[in-house]
């Protein structure tokens, strides 16, 4: 017999993409916007980040708000102290009467004041980006391990469904994507800043002149936003077809699968596979960008036309003796800055709208909340276990299919037995160490624990009580010591414990062969790793949960990689070592499992059989038939 893993959920059901309902943001002018309303908790996560260098980037970002309009005003002041020194004709003919005449003073000081503020202007903008890309990275790590914790706290069936791994790609694309984004808004902020102090001049001025501007920037701002959220749009309907691109590209590139590509011959294959997936993806980009590019050619030419008709009313304002030249260098300035700054933070902020539904995909993962919690006046766990754990009429489906993995369940697992679980794929084998462990709750029935509801037990105290070493154990690609660490990660720096561990799962020695023993890092992802056999890496993974010291310790069978006889030592020192403590074991060796307490045989979800293997046998019921099946193989 082989792994219960097909009592995990099948594949969810997904609506075609016609059906689904539209991605957040993409419905209504007002829902894009809407989406607005996440920029206040990216601005407590970068605060969270680094309050200091948060402040330090609002005070640079305001202080260089300031200077456009400033200069520009000492740029009007020196053409007409120009004009009028002009105009009142020269001291002399040489610059020596001009410096004893004392009429350049003022024209020095307001050249002296536009070289300093330029000056400023550098230092100001070399220590803003320095504060930016400093506070960028911070906001990026921070983000990324809040992202982490928050996964954490999540159910495992919100990661074995599609929808939900969709989410959690978006999301985590999204934590180290939108850091542009933090100066986007920063740059934003301090334009709004020097906008309104422009806006302010020319107000003064000709206040017609801001209408003339605002008509210049409408049509490209509103082609911006509607381009930006059809991009959006595109992206959140591709996430599954770009999770199969990376999918299709780590197999045709990684050193996990190098070995069945080449055999195989699977190269060509996957190539074209990843063609087809990148070929439509890049169709409908193209599509995309064609149709911004068009439409935003001529949405730019009505704008520069507005822009235009504003300047001539300015030149004819001048030409009519309304307006001086510096007046006229100060409105023309200010009117282009100004196009320019509002073109800018319009488009910006249409820009910010449609980076915003990304961010909304960040966010909304962080509103994800567990089904599988702590109650409010949660009981510790009863350590030592003295009566032992009971399921009653136990039943479990996986989320969106309506098979049953296990119904009717009525099992006893006894404090200090080892019990051994064995069954066909399908039986039920794996969902009851999960619903023991509780990666899931019943679907009806209950789990009790010393008589008690298992849901009445704090969640991560019972968890850190219990240890299973499932089949699909992960390979850390940290060291050996850190590997077998794992099993209880506040005691990973325990090298007594770590070595204890490692002996009694039979990995000590697999680390003896190990060219740094303990130190050595495992696997080939990186360049000084060391990679093991598929039997040597178990060992490591069985280590582990002798390192946890738990008191329900759970072999889940992790040693389908091992031959017979190494398999039969290790659950030899299983069984030895689990005496005294609660123990389940599942194997597909009836050879093994014949060392256990109690064997259960399980089928369709329920308990058929029970005993120890010399009763089983003489019963001559399924457990005997599976047996007799086995033992023909080998005779």
């Amino acid at each position: 017999m082989t792994s219960a893993h097909a009592s995990s959920p099948a594949p969810d059901a997904r609506p075609p993409a016609a059906d689904r309902p539209p991605p957040p943001g993409t419905q209504t002018w007002r829902a894009r916007l809407g989406a607005l309303r996440r920029i206040p908790a990216l601005f407590r996560l970068v605060w969270e980040a680094s309050p200091s260098l948060t402040l330090g980037s609002m005070i640079l970002r305001l202080s260089r708000a300031l200077l456009p309009v400033a200069a520009l005003y000492v740029g009007k002041l020196i053409i007409d102290e120009v004009v009028l020194q002009t105009r009142a004709g020269a001291p002399g003919p040489a610059l020596s009467d001009w410096l004893a005449s004392g009429r350049l003073a003022r024209l020095g000081l307001l050249v002296a004041a536009e070289f300093g503020l330029a000056i400023v202007a550098d230092a100001l903008a070399r220590a803003s980006n320095l504060v930016d890309s400093l506070l960028a990275e911070l906001y990026s790590n921070h983000a990324s391990i809040r992202l982490m914790r928050h996964a954490a706290t999540l159910d495992l069936a919100q990661f074995e469904n599609t929808d939900q791994q969709d989410r959690l790609e978006r999301a985590r694309r999204q934590v180290t994507g939108r850091t542009t984004l933090l100066t986007q808004l920063f740059g934003q902020a301090q334009d709004l800043v020097t906008v309104a102090s422009l806006a302010a001049g020319l107000m003064a001025y000709e206040p017609l002149l801001i209408l003339m501007l605002l008509a210049a920037l409408a049509p490209a701002l509103i082609g911006e936003i509607h381009f930006n959220a059809q991009g959006y749009r595109l992206n959140y309907f591709r996430t599954p077809e770009r999770r199969k691109l990376d999918y299709v590209r780590y197999l045709g590139s990684s050193v996990e699968t190098v070995k069945e590509v080449k055999l195989f011959g699977l190269n060509d294959f996957l190539v074209e596979r990843f063609r087809r997936y990148a070929d439509a993806m890049y169709r409908d980009n193209r599509r995309l960008a064609v149709r911004r590019a068009a439409w935003g050619g001529g949405l730019a030419a009505l704008g520069a036309l507005a822009y235009y008709v504003a300047y001539a009313v300015i030149a004819l304002r001048t030409v009519q003796g309304q307006f001086s030249l510096g007046d006229l260098t100060f409105l023309a300035g200010s009117f282009l800055r100004l196009r320019t700054l509002l073109e800018g933070l319009l488009l910006g902020f249409s820009q910010i709208a449609g980076q915003a539904l990304y961010l909304d995909d960040l966010f909304s993962f962080f509103d994800i909340r567990p089904d599988i919690l702590s109650p409010a006046h949660a009981l510790p766990f009863p350590s030592p276990i003295r009566r032992g754990v009971t399921f009653e009429n136990v039943g479990f489906r996986y989320p969106d299919t309506d098979r049953w993995a296990v119904r009717g369940l009525n099992l006893n697992l006894k404090a200090g037995e080892v019990l051994a679980l064995v069954g066909e794929n399908g039986a039920g084998k794996t969902t009851i160490v999960k619903l023991l462990a509780r990666l899931y709750d019943p679907t009806e029935g209950r789990i009790l624990l010393e008589g008690r509801d298992l849901r009445d037990y704090d969640l991560a105290e019972l968890r850190s009580h219990v240890g299973v070493i499932f089949q699909d154990f992960v390979r850390f690609h940290f060291t050996a010591g850190e590997n077998i660490g794992m099993g209880r990660i506040a005691e990973a720096q325990d090298q007594i414990r770590v070595r204890d561990a490692a002996e009694r799962s039979l990995a000590d020695q697999v680390v003896a062969r190990l060219p740094q023993g303990y130190d050595q890092p495992l696997g080939k992802r990186f360049s000084d790793g060391y990679d093991l056999s598929g039997g040597e890496w178990q060992k490591i993974a069985i280590a582990r949960a002798y390192m946890r010291d738990a008191d329900i310790l759970i072999l889940d069978e992790p040693t389908a990689a091992l031959d017979a006889r190494a398999e039969f030592e290790v659950f030899q020192r299983f069984g030895d070592l689990s005496r005294g403590r609660t123990a389940v074991l599942i194997s597909h060796r009836f050879s093994t499992v014949r060392m256990a307490d109690r064997i259960v045989v399980v089928e369709g979800g329920r308990v058929v059989e029970e005993g120890s293997h010399d009763d089983l046998v003489r019963a001559q019921g399924r457990y005997a038939e599976l047996f007799e099946l086995q033992a023909a193989g080998y005779r």
